[in-house]
């Protein structure tokens, strides 16, 4: 204890201490050791401080801990300061970076070959969406950035890399709210001589496995409003996951009986999905193309889905780049999963006919003639790209 007297200097530590304040980033020097328990134990492994030094000085009042930092939009336009008062903020950021390290260990361990496409395009095209607009100087020319990586690394899979994938950015100028930014992060993969059903099971193992690892358990809790802390939802990833088969469901639902897939995107059609939207109160934004109507519809199916679930059996005019169901005319091989009514996962095996797609893509851009501004328009780089062969592919 004599020598601990001796290193220690009480007189600079609390002249020192004086000059801080809440907030301030510090360094010390001191005696590692465990303090004393009354009745025994060895107590708990501290340092004996001898000299405090500032670092740096925080200028601001931190909120105090008893009110805390809680208000939404303040956490988000100020997330440094979210981070230093909510360890639950700091715990999203590390889960977020466990996620993308797993998805990337997951698909190294199966021969996939990380892969980086353009962020800047003529088209913007490989999803339904409305595209940021950006100016090329040198070119003079007017370019989007990019919605999706899909026609780029479809373009890889016809160059021979059977199995490629991307973890980037893509931008979609629409709404924002809780659930969707402008900017996010995907991961996009394609492998060849998979089909959708490979995907199911891929799928499957990937999310469910990840859960596992990185929670502990296949259950998990979820607060679905942060603005409700009370509000909570129990999360099931254990495998099988519920399937649903669209238009199937779509008939129990709202007691109806749809036509055949090969007429759903026909006049008479859309007359009928009209009906059906008016005679159960749902509005659908205008243009109302079959499948928007379709879409507002299946929106009710995505609502009840709290554990994941596969909603599969999509009509082709809905899905511009999947293949064409070998069972049901007009329908295609798609599947998307839902959690929490939240989309998280959009796959199908891949159209590789060149004639069928550039009539899909014609398709796509009547729909954009009716206003339809999230439409695609013809890319005939990636139709080119397919006339050169494209081998059955899922992604």
């Amino acid at each position: 204890m004599s020598q601990l007297q001796d290193y220690y200097d009480p007189t600079s530590y609390e002249k020192d201490h004086d000059l801080l304040k809440r907030g301030d980033i510090v360094g010390v020097e001191g005696y590692v050791g465990r303090t004393q328990l009354e009745k025994g134990g060895e107590g708990e492994v501290s340092v004996f401080v001898s000299k405090v030094q500032l670092l740096t000085p925080c200028l601001h009042m931190l909120p105090a801990d008893h009110f805390g930092f809680k208000d939404q939009e303040t956490r988000y336009r100020k997330r440094y300061l979210d981070l230093i008062m909510n360890k639950d903020a700091r715990n999203r950021f590390i889960t977020r970076s466990k996620i993308v390290g797993y998805i990337r260990k997951f698909l190294d361990q199966r021969k996939f070959i990380e892969v980086e496409t353009p962020m800047m395009n003529f088209i913007a095209g490989g999803a339904t969406a409305k595209p940021f607009t950006t100016h090329h100087n040198d070119l003079d020319m007017d370019m989007y950035t990019r919605i999706a990586p899909e026609l780029f690394l479809k373009q890889l899979v016809a160059g021979g890399l059977d199995r490629v994938y991307e973890i980037g950015r893509q931008f979609r100028n629409e709404g924002i709210d809780m659930t969707h930014n402008p900017e996010f992060t995907t991961c996009e993969f394609y492998q060849a001589y998979a089909d959708f059903y490979d995907l199911m099971e891929m799928t499957e193992l990937m999310f469910s496995e990840m859960v596992k690892e990185i929670t502990g358990s296949y259950i998990i809790k979820y607060h679905p409003d942060p603005a409700d802390p009370a509000k909570e939802l129990e999360l099931n990833f254990f495998r099988p996951w519920k399937r649903i088969n669209m238009i199937e469901e779509l008939e129990n639902v709202f007691n109806v009986k749809f036509s055949a897939g090969d007429q759903l995107h026909t006049a008479e059609t859309g007359e009928f999905l009209k009906r059906v939207l008016a005679d159960n109160n749902m509005e659908c934004p205008p243009p109302l193309t079959n499948a928007r109507m379709l879409d507002k519809l299946v929106g009710g199916l995505e609502d009840t889905c709290i554990n994941p679930t596969f909603i599969f059996g999509h009509p082709q005019m809905m899905s511009p780049l999947a293949k064409y169901s070998r069972d049901q005319p007009g329908l295609c091989e798609r599947f998307e999963v839902f959690v929490a009514t939240k989309e998280i996962c959009n796959a199908y095996t891949e159209l590789n006919d060149p004639f069928d797609q550039r009539a899909r893509f014609e398709e796509q851009a009547r729909q954009k003639d009716q206003g339809d501004d999230e439409a695609q328009l013809v890319d005939e780089t990636f139709c080119n790209a397919l006339e050169y062969g494209l081998p059955p592919t899922g992604g």
